[in-house]
């Protein structure tokens, strides 16, 4: 049948295919067997990357945003909120099988091994085993806390060397997949708005957070942010309900209260990056309706990350048209430091928890610059539950590091912090200079927004440690640095042969 649809579709619903079968079957086998699941998901992984390479990059960015659908689906089959967690970590355990296949063919000389893509590779290696070092330290005093870190440091790591390895061997054309995949999650966005009640329905949504509210009970959650916020929540739409923004900044415009939107994924902040994420990806592939379809959904989800996000690239793909590439850096950095301090400023002046937790982590950094462990000090700290926030808000800062990327690497890692979030920045300005050269806007999305969300994980957790936030645009990232290497090998053997290679192009990304 896909014979006779067109070159895009004929490519891209395979993929699909094999992206939805890669684990919305995974609750079934774990409620099953747990070891049948683990087995089966890691054989499928396998598979996919020795029978479909191409399609590896495209399923682990799937998976990131739809998995949490499917579970919660079939929450009704989950016995325990521990068991619910359990079953959540199935997209990770396949995105790091999926790499792990890819970086083995890679050292066994099967994939694309150029000077500059082992240079990547060697820099990206150390981000990694530096983060391992602090992982074993921290696993002494709070294994299930450093193992979490861990999981959220790496992921983003795993997904930029998977997709840069594909890209350096592969032509790869998988704008048609993130383009479908972004028109999914918009009219899940606005089904979920308008029509709550059904989407809660059809989703077996308040089984799902029935799991989610027993957790909160049990943990002190609940209790710790009825007494931070002073809200009681009565029913789950109670719960759903938040100030605009997050900020008591705008409660004088009316818009103090709203209802958030949580998406498929059933995070407000990954939906939100996500979206932001896809907008501005639209518009870059030239599909300029869908991303302002979009641009509503960015404001129901009541965060200002994935917002800041969308301005910053956007006013800096204005700005190198019209001031040119280096001027526009430049100037990205001087606005994004000012914004950096003035929220800092206004956030110890309001108390915010964000800043404070910041501050937290960066006066922990003065006192240990070496570090402490993954898991010591940050929101899965045994203490978080007792943190007196008062006399935080008072003192303006704490005994710890939470709600700040930046601050909870600082005072868990030290000054080998630098290694992960050097590498992250390095990569940032490398597609950076691919735009500047090119002026496609893909790169520029990668390059740019890459440095903004390193700025935003001053003041959240999420932006560094949330896969749709950096983990995202790492993964585009490796996708046009892989796509570029490959282009420049295969011109390299038709100018030495004097032969045009079948493939490779320099849009084979964006196609």
């Amino acid at each position: 049948m896909t014979e006779y649809l067109p070159g895009p579709s004929r490519e891209m619903i395979p993929a699909i295919c094999i992206a939805i079968a890669s684990i919305a079957f995974a609750p079934l086998l774990h409620v099953a067997s747990p070891v049948l699941a683990i087995f089966v998901e890691t054989l499928l992984s396998i598979a996919i990357v020795l029978t479909v390479p191409a399609c590896a990059p495209a399923i682990a960015i799937f998976i990131l945003f739809f998995q949490n659908l499917f579970v919660s689906m079939l929450s009704s089959l989950v016995s325990s909120p521990s068991e619910l967690d359990f079953i959540k970590g199935y997209n990770f355990l396949v995105c790091s099988v999926m790499w792990l296949a890819t970086v083995a063919l890679y050292l066994s000389g099967r994939r694309n091994d150029s000077a500059e893509l082992n240079s990547i590779m060697r820099w990206s290696i150390l981000a990694l085993a530096t983060v391992g070092v602090y992982f074993a330290l921290g696993a002494v005093h709070n294994g299930q806390a450093a193992s979490v870190y861990l999981r959220n440091i790496v992921l983003p790591l795993f997904l930029f060397q998977l997709s840069l390895l594909t890209a350096a061997s592969y032509e790869l054309r998988i704008t048609p997949f993130l383009v479908t995949l972004s028109v999914v999650l918009i009219v899940c966005g606005y089904i979920e708005f308008a029509f709550r009640d059904f989407w809660l329905a059809i989703t077996n949504g308040y089984t799902f957070w029935g799991f989610d509210e027993i957790k909160g009970t049990r943990s002190g959650a609940w209790e710790a942010e009825m007494r931070l916020t002073g809200n009681v929540p009565v029913d789950l739409k109670d719960r759903f309900s938040f100030d605009f923004l997050n900020t008591p900044l705008l409660e004088d415009l009316g818009l103090s209260k709203m209802l958030r939107i949580f998406g498929p994924n059933m995070s407000p902040i990954s939906f939100g990056y996500g979206i932001a994420f896809f907008a501005l990806f639209l518009f870059s592939a030239g599909y300029p309706l869908p991303g302002l379809a979009a641009l509503p959904l960015l404001v129901l989800c009541g965060v200002k990350g994935p917002l800041i996000l969308l301005v910053f690239v956007t006013f800096a793909w204005i700005s190198t048209r019209l001031l040119g590439a280096v001027l526009t850096l430049l100037l990205t950095f001087l606005a994004l430091t000012a914004y950096a301090m003035l929220a800092i400023r206004l956030g110890l002046q309001i108390g915010d928890y964000h800043v404070i937790g910041f501050m937290g982590g960066w006066h922990g950094f003065l006192d240990r610059p070496l570090g402490r462990g993954l898991g010591v000090g940050g929101n899965l700290s045994d203490g978080y539950f007792s943190i007196d926030w008062t006399a935080a808000q008072q003192a303006g800062t704490m005994d710890g590091a939470v709600e700040s990327a930046i601050g909870v690497l600082l005072y868990q890692m030290g000054l080998a912090a630098l290694v992960p979030l050097g590498f992250y920045l390095a990569m940032g300005l490398k597609a950076w200079r691919l735009y500047a050269g090119s002026g496609m806007l893909t790169q520029g999305l990668a390059g740019f927004g890459i440095i903004v969300v390193l700025f935003n994980g001053i003041f959240q957790e999420e932006a560094l440690f949330a896969p749709p936030a950096l983990g995202l645009l790492l993964a585009l990232a490796g996708l046009v640095i892989g796509s570029q290497i490959r282009t420049r090998a295969a011109a390299g053997v038709e100018a030495a042969s004097g032969v045009r290679p079948l493939s490779g192009t320099a849009t084979q990304v964006y196609g």
